[in-house]
């Protein structure tokens, strides 16, 4: 069996800030944030993965609410859309 390449470390820490941020868990990307700085990541990249991650998490978390309250109100069944996915306030795709 040949082992895979590994992903770059910058790539890593992108993940995981994002994961974290999408997440809302509490250590915040903070040793992610200075990975990345560290390997000379762009600033305006790194602001891009926080905004997406922070998009996606809002949206979801909106999404919950909705869904929760279509279900309380109204005791009807949700209906979900194909995709879901909007841009963010800048217009980076999510997905």
């Amino acid at each position: 069996m040949t082992e895979q390449p590994q992903l770059h470390s910058s790539i890593v820490a992108m993940v995981s800030l994002a994961a974290g941020i999408a997440a809302s868990h509490p250590a915040m990307g903070q040793c992610q944030l200075q990975r990345l700085r560290e390997a000379g990541v762009p600033e305006h990249q790194i602001d891009a993965v926080i905004e997406i991650a922070r998009h996606i998490r809002d949206e979801a978390a909106q999404k919950l609410d909705a869904a929760f309250d279509a279900q309380a109100v109204e005791s009807k069944p949700v209906v979900t859309e194909s995709c879901g996915c909007s841009p963010t306030a800048s217009g980076q795709a999510c997905c």
